[in-house]
Order: structure tokens, then sequence, then C-alpha cells
């Protein structure tokens, strides 16, 4: 994960509001241009850094591409913050991600349906 990437993706207003409606399901770009008053090129770019950052994936469904959260990104973020609010050194703190990536999720399909958070699973965003 390059958090450098997550960050840029993260600081743009738009991109995060994509985030939040992708977080109610998977959307078509032009359903996601749809809820947005801006070209879909202009929405297409956003995707692009959002794909990058690895923080949404796309599918292909017949002749539609779709796209979704991908939730592990985000565990790990927020891994690497609870590393850095805890006062753990570069290399601790990728110690602690990697520990909370092996044993805080369930794979379905590959994609993750939660996380452990002190003992507690917590479900993804949009599953049950």
């Amino acid at each position: 994960m390059m958090l450098s990437l997550v960050f840029k993706a993260l600081a743009d207003e738009t991109r995060r509001e994509i985030l939040r409606l992708l977080r109610e399901g998977d959307r078509t770009a032009g359903e996601i241009a749809g809820r947005f008053d801006l070209t879909k090129p202009t929405i297409s770019h956003h995707l692009g850094v959002l794909k990058q950052a690895n923080l949404v994936q796309d599918y292909r469904k017949g002749q539609h591409v779709y796209y979704s959260l991908n939730t592990t990104v985000f565990q790990e973020t927020a891994a690497w913050f609870l590393a850095v609010m805890e006062g753990k050194g570069r290399k601790e703190a990728g110690k602690a991600v990697r520990k909370r990536k092996a044993g805080g999720d369930e794979r379905e399909g590959g994609k993750s349906c939660g996380r452990k958070i002190r003992g507690k699973v917590i479900p993804s965003p949009g599953r049950p």
C-alpha cells in the first residue's frame, strides 16, 4: 500500500464523495457521474485516481464497468493511523499493519467482508 497515493486521493472532496456513494453499493461510472454536476471525463479522472490508490476496484458485468470500494486499503490505512496513535515507530507500525491485516478480515470472493478491532469483527460498509 502506498500511503502517499491514498492521501492524495483522499485530499479531494469529490473523490471523498464518490467513496461515500460507493459505500452504499457498487455503481457504474455513469451512475456515479449522474450524482455530480461534473462532466463524465472529470468523473473518470477521479475514478482513475481512486483506482491508482487502490481505494476502488472495477469489474465488468455485461457491457458495464462497475466500481466498488476496496475496503482492505481502508483497513490498512486505519491500522497505520492506530499504530501512529499508539506511538509506534515506522518499523513497529509496519508490523502492526501486517498483524492486523493477517488476522483482521475474513475473505468472501476476494473481497474483505469485515475487520477485527480489539477482538470484535466489524462488518465492512455495505455488508451484512
